[in-house]
């Protein structure tokens, strides 16, 4: 397969196994280039990407500015908190009044879920969903499978758990239709106040004690807790939490076997998990953030061939 199916990067569950395949070979390649003392390459030269973000961020969109300033495309940065959508305006209007300056693709991060979707059927540009609310954040799932599979040689066969908020995560969703697709076997665990209804339909296993699901994984991908989405209280303290689901080197050495640990961050140190965990040997968070760059490369580029044409 040389092109993607998709026109759009809106969630995973558009995407199709082969298309997964094309993006990890891709930014194998682009990984090389990160790597050279001149890391750029002239690819994306007469491109030109807005990133516009209705939420704060501060790792994903420099990962999306740094990827296209990599591949030399010209860049457009809009922060909704410092706009005119406070004025009243419209998703349609603001995007329009962006494209309307020759703009090619659009690297979105919105609340509202669906809001990427809504767009790539009102407006003509390719769009990148960096993030829709509750629902996906698919390159945060392709960067994380990508780290997987780097460490361990393939995803296909693996037994993945996401530990902690899975009911606000839209990292939990994405992670989860990214590791089904490649094969993986995978669980939740977390609080049963944290752990949506549906989730099962979704082929997914529940656990909720950290220790059983540990001894089960070969992976462990450890999320924040959400205390920005959460209106109410989903458990009595945060000291309770950590009792329950954090994770600390003593549980990492009692356990009988090596499991890889990761995080999508950023990271509530002695939360969801301690220092000399993120900082050991067993976790590929630094790896991860090393490979946001080059999916998201991957990504940019593989959507900007289908419009050049």
């Amino acid at each position: 397969m040389s092109e993607l199916s998709v026109d759009h990067l809106l969630g995973i569950k558009y995407l199709k196994k082969e298309d997964i395949e094309l993006i990890f070979k891709t930014a194998d390649h682009f990984k090389e280039v990160i790597n050279r003392p001149i890391k750029k390459v002239p690819s994306l030269r007469d491109v030109t990407i807005a990133n516009l973000f209705f939420e704060n961020s501060t790792r994903t969109r420099l990962s999306f500015e740094l990827a296209e300033k990599r591949l030399s495309a010209d860049v457009i940065n809009f922060s909704a908190a410092s706009s005119s959508v406070k004025k009243g305006e419209t998703l349609i209007d603001t995007v329009n009044n962006i494209l309307s300056m020759k703009v090619d693709m659009v690297v979105m991060r919105h609340p509202n879920p669906g809001a990427g979707i809504f767009l790539s059927k009102n407006v003509n540009a390719s769009i990148i969903n960096a993030g829709d609310g509750a629902h996906e954040h698919p390159t945060q799932a392709l960067l994380d499978t990508y780290s997987i599979r780097e460490r361990l040689g393939s995803v296909g066969g693996k037994k993945v758990v996401i530990v902690g908020d899975i009911l606000h995560s839209r990292v939990a969703l994405s992670n989860i239709f990214a590791l089904k697709l490649q094969g993986a076997d995978v669980k939740v665990c977390g609080p049963k106040t944290l752990i949506p209804k549906y989730i099962e339909s979704l082929g997914v296993g529940v656990e909720t004690d950290l220790r059983k699901a540990l001894q089960w994984c070969d992976v462990a991908n450890m999320l924040r807790v959400q205390n920005e989405r959460m209106d109410i209280s989903y458990f009595p303290t945060t000291r309770e939490y950590t009792q329950q689901f954090g994770l600390n080197k003593k549980i990492l050495d009692s356990l009988d076997k090596e499991i890889v640990v990761m995080h999508p961050g950023p990271i509530n140190r002695g939360v969801e998990i301690t220092s000399d965990v993120a900082d050991s040997e067993h976790a590929i968070i630094l790896n991860q953030v090393q490979n946001g760059v080059a999916i998201r490369m991957a990504v940019i580029y593989l959507l900007a061939s289908k419009i050049k044409q």
